[in-house]
């Protein structure tokens, strides 16, 4: 049983008593009856009233110099494929913990060594998906301890809690009530000898619960469509729901494969799901919605979506985002978040798929990942792997020209003296200055130049600025801004 959640923790844009349809934010934001400073993500077009010269960017991943932090090499770890991680931060444990899926039965090639196996692949007509399970201490260092549960070739010697799932997503509900499903699966069952994707008989999207994780009840089948994705879900307090996202295939005159597409299913119970709605499809049918887990953050839905190049036959990780769960809008397509290696056989060359979710830190975002070193549809060594981006830096506004300064407008914030916050990144050379505008246009102030990189760092302004209702006019110069705070 749930306990309903105030709308106020879940989204600070929503409280303010201004906004009746939550698909826009009206011209004026009022922030006065909130304690706490309220973050804006300059991603989010609602707060932005006009822009020169600027574009919205992706941000840039680090990747950790450790990876691949884990591989296959378990028996039952015959093929990573493409992972489907879920990693969480357990914080009451303090410990990494991460669900991943790959296939304990199938048929590899002779030589399945790194870097030297290049060669097709066709899957064999009976293999199967296990869920294993891995901790960390750091997320660097991962342990895939004997659990002891699943029987695997005669032994029980394995981290496997689960056979015959495919696209597994997992999460750790802190919400529930009822200690029996702190733990939630959703996943496309597979019967045993059925590998079938596309509407087999005896196969269904189901569901499971856990208290700890590991020990798992009995499947109860839901929904009957592919869901062959990495199906995953959260709860919405605001929307009182459970919503996951899975995927479909969508016809396409003259081709004998449809395109994939991103569905979405909600659920009071995480029993009975409503009928599933399209939310994305990729541009056209070479660039093609794989998966994408979602998750919340500072006011907004991010989405981590894979996109398969159906003629390089490649993978890759964008970015897209959402008020709602419902539309979503993809963030400067074509430019990865996670971008593949130009090194043919590195460890992610051919395939990169997100974990669901990130992993939110006090000075960084840990993005954990699969990949493989070869294309999707060959045999592919697997890998598990950490990226990481700096705060707030899932997208920023940069110059498009960088002879001439770029420049972002805000619609009214009710400003009643605090202080404001920015997070940017400025480059040698660059500066960034933010100027305040009254209601009447007319401009009141202006910052100290802002040459250095910050985060969620106090603006100086010259004069004091009082309590107005005020629009944010911020000026770059080969700098990104991210976010703001009031």
């Amino acid at each position: 049983m749930k306990r309903f959640i105030p709308l106020l923790i879940v989204f600070p844009f929503l409280v303010f008593g201004e906004i009746s349809n939550s698909s826009k934010i009206p011209g004026l934001i009022k922030v006065e009856s909130i304690k706490d400073s309220i973050k804006f993500l300059l991603l989010d077009d609602r707060i932005i009233e006009r822009t020169e010269n600027v574009k919205l960017e992706v941000g840039k991943v680090k990747k950790h110099p450790s990876n691949p932090l884990f591989k296959e090499e378990k028996d039952w770890e015959m093929r990573f494929d493409n992972l489907y991680a879920n990693v969480i931060y357990d914080k009451e444990e303090k410990i990494y913990k991460c669900w991943y899926s790959p296939f304990i039965i199938d048929s590899p090639p002779k030589n399945k060594e790194i870097g030297k196996t290049i060669s097709k692949y066709s899957p064999p007509p009976v293999r199967e998906m296990g869920i294993c399970y891995a901790t960390s201490v750091d997320g660097i260092r991962w342990e895939k301890p004997n659990l002891g549960l699943i029987n695997f070739n005669g032994n029980k010697k394995n981290n496997i809690v689960w056979r015959r799932p495919h696209g597994a997503g997992i999460f750790k509900d802190l919400d529930e009530e009822n200690p029996s499903r702190r733990y939630k699966l959703i996943y496309k069952h597979i019967q045993e000898g059925n590998w079938g994707l596309n509407g087999s008989e005896g196969n269904s999207l189901a569901v499971s619960f856990s208290k700890d994780g590991l020990n798992w009840s009995d499947k109860v089948n839901v929904a009957d469509f592919p869901a062959d994705t990495h199906n995953n879900a959260n709860w919405i307090p605001n929307l009182n729901k459970y919503v996951a996202m899975t995927r479909d295939w969508v016809k396409v005159e003259g081709k004998e494969w449809g395109q994939r597409a991103v569905l979405r299913i909600e659920s009071n119970d995480f029993i009975k799901w409503e009928k599933p709605k399209l939310v994305l499809i990729g541009e056209n049918y070479d660039l093609q919605t794989y998966a994408m887990p979602y998750f919340f953050y500072e006011g907004v839905f991010l989405g981590l979506v894979a996109i398969h190049d159906q003629k390089s036959d490649r993978v890759w990780t964008e970015l897209a985002w959402s008020i709602d769960t419902i539309k979503w809008d993809r963030i400067d397509i074509g430019n990865p978040l996670i971008p593949n290696s130009e090194t043919k056989l590195d460890y992610d060359y051919g395939c990169i798929y997100a974990a669901a979710k990130p992993i939110i830190k006090k000075n960084e975002i840990q993005i954990f990942y699969g990949s493989s070193d070869y294309l999707h549809s060959g045999w592919r060594n697997g890998f598990f792997n950490l990226a990481s981006l700096r705060t707030d830096g899932f997208a920023g506004y940069v110059q498009k020209d960088s002879d001439k300064k770029g420049v972002i407008v805000t619609k009214l914030i009710n400003y009643n003296g605090r202080s404001l916050k920015l997070t940017a990144d400025v480059e040698k050379g660059g500066s960034i200055k933010v100027y305040i505008i009254n209601r009447h246009g007319d401009q009141i102030g202006g910052s100290k130049y802002i040459k250095r990189t910050i985060t969620d760092e106090t603006v100086e302004f010259i004069d004091e600025i009082g309590q107005e209702k005020i629009r944010l006019k911020i000026e770059i110069k080969k700098a990104k801004v991210y976010s703001f705070k009031i």
